[in-house]
Formats: structure tokens, sequence, C-alpha cells
């Protein structure tokens, strides 16, 4: 079913974009402190990550918690990871690759997952917020998911994924 799918497809983007996420920006060259703030994300993912995901019911408030893990690897040093994400609870794990794009000034994150779908998320260069593109969904309507890491340390972050059905007009919490 269209909620069914619809849930399926949130469990697996808040359990991937927990960590990270990204929308497509016009070829430009990225300030150094941008770039800089950029490559300072990806390097602080680098390693085994354990990772708590908090699920939300239709209230908002806190209605489960599932452990996982992520591990992020170089595959090019100061601009591309590739990881991977397990949260076993959930029965979800994806392919992650996290990159920074000079030339767009942007940093993106691209994940598949066992059913096969490609997400990318992306946000400016430096920055915490990133968004995929509006996704069509069967009834018609188009969902943005936006991802927001804040509360940043050198060994840990806070993170929330906010799910819009209306361009972005209005975000709210993913649900479960």
């Amino acid at each position: 079913t269209q909620s069914s799918s619809l849930a399926r497809w949130h469990r697996h983007a808040a359990a991937v974009l927990s960590l990270l996420a990204m929308p497509f920006a016009e070829a430009s060259e990225s300030p150094p402190s941008q770039l800089a703030a950029a490559v300072a994300q990806l390097r602080q993912a680098v390693g085994l990550w354990d990772v708590t995901t908090t699920q939300y019911g239709e209230d908002g408030q806190a209605a489960g918690v599932a452990a996982g893990t992520y591990r992020f690897d170089w595959i090019v040093p100061d601009r591309v990871l590739a990881g991977r994400s397990d949260i076993p609870a959930m029965k979800q794990a994806s392919g992650i690759l996290f990159y920074v794009n000079e030339r767009r000034s942007t940093i993106e994150m691209a994940s598949v997952g066992s059913d096969g779908n490609l997400w990318v998320m992306t946000g400016p260069a430096g920055g915490e917020t990133r968004t995929t593109p509006p996704t069509p969904l069967a009834d018609g309507r188009n969902m943005q998911l936006r991802f927001t890491r804040f509360a940043v340390t050198p060994d840990r972050f806070e993170s929330r994924m906010e799910v819009s059905l209306d361009g972005g007009a209005s975000w709210k919490r993913v649900l479960f």
C-alpha cells in the first residue's frame, strides 16, 4: 500500500540519513572556508560509529529507539567516503557514498538499501542541512527529506530528519 511504502521509505531514509544528507547546486567554486568545513564533516565521519535512531509517532513523541552502526572509510582522501549503515532492529542495511563536490560547492550523500532505490541528498559545502530533490509519490504529491546536523563536537553530533509534502513550505519529523 501507499502508506506502507512511504513508511518503509521513511525508515530507510531515517536510518541512512540520521548520520548524513544533501540538492544540486549550480557549478561554482567553493570558498576555502566552506570547502574546509565540508572536508571536516567527511573527516569526522571516518571510522565505526554506534548510532541510535529514535522513531517518532504521529503525535511527535518518541515511540521507540533502535541501535545500529555506521562505518566509513576513505576512497579518495578528503573527497569521497564509502560507508555502510546497519540497523538490525529495523531490518535496515545500506551502502553509502559521502562526498564533497568542489565544483558545485556542495556536500552530498548517496545511499542504496535493500529496496534498490538510490537516494541523494545535497547541501551547501560548509552547511549542516541537506535535502533530497522532490520525489513523486503514487498519490501525485512530491516528497522531500531534510536532514540537519547540530550540537556537533569532535566525537559526536545530533541530527534531525524531516519530511515535506508541500515543496518545502512546511516540514515535520519523519514518522515510522
